[in-house]
């Protein structure tokens, strides 16, 4: 979308201001369809900088995330351009990758279509 969503923007606001991780929510963003919870960008920065704490190969670039939102439009109070997504999987056919859910940080521009829930496949 080259303009952002208003709702989109109105979601990713209220997560933002509630602290909230409880909001489900589906993309498409370049035809990938990516499905899971949202998180306030600060919770997610901590989680990624976590995980890459814990990695030998990747842990000097835990502290970019762990720098926290006040360097972004968020801390300054103004729309957020992103989605944060926590426990999120990128749909492909009956699986999601990665079966565990991941972290994904999607410009709300680039999005071009959404609903709220977390959508799941089931093999039958």
């Amino acid at each position: 979308m080259s303009n952002p969503d208003e709702l989109l923007v109105a979601i990713s606001a209220a997560v933002e201001s509630e602290r909230s991780n409880q909001m489900s929510l589906t993309v498409v963003v370049g035809g990938a369809v990516i499905t899971g919870r949202l998180a306030p960008e600060a919770v997610w920065r901590e989680r990624v900088a976590e995980v890459l704490k814990n990695s030998d190969r990747l842990r000097p670039f835990s502290d970019v995330f762990a720098r926290g939102p006040r360097d972004n439009a968020a801390g300054r109070g103004e729309a957020p351009t992103h989605l944060h997504f926590h426990l999120a999987r990128i749909l492909q056919g009956n699986l999601g990758i990665p079966e565990t859910g991941g972290m994904y940080r999607v410009a709300i521009k680039d999005v071009s279509a959404w609903t709220v829930g977390d959508l799941s496949y089931f093999d039958q």
